[in-house]
């Protein structure tokens, strides 16, 4: 679900675009940030606490937060709520902290 109306702020949407979500082929709006096209395509848990394990989904949407960090083009540890998609994008759940290139 996205918001399409909002009383006060405004929303321009980019060109339907492709990405990939743990090797599945997704779509989003070019621009928008990658957790919104994941939670749009019924995607809710983003990430899982480092101690606990327990799933964390879309909650500050300012980058504030570590709930929404993932792997992006091999980047880890990516802010998905604040990062704009792009076409083609490798998105990939992260497993603890990430490592760099599969190197830890």
């Amino acid at each position: 679900m996205r918001l399409d109306e909002h009383p006060i702020l405004t929303f321009q949407r980019g060109k339907e675009v492709s990405f990939t979500h743990d090797g599945k082929e997704m779509r989003g709006f070019e621009g928008e940030p990658i957790a919104v096209a994941l939670h749009a395509a019924g995607v809710k848990v983003l990430s899982h606490s480092l101690v606990k394990h327990r799933p964390r989904g879309f909650f500050c949407a300012i980058g504030n937060c570590s709930s929404c960090l993932m792997t992006v083009n091999e980047m880890p540890n990516v802010r998905t709520c604040t990062e704009p998609l792009v076409e083609g994008m490798r998105v990939e759940t992260q497993e603890g902290r990430g490592s760099l290139l599969g190197k830890d």
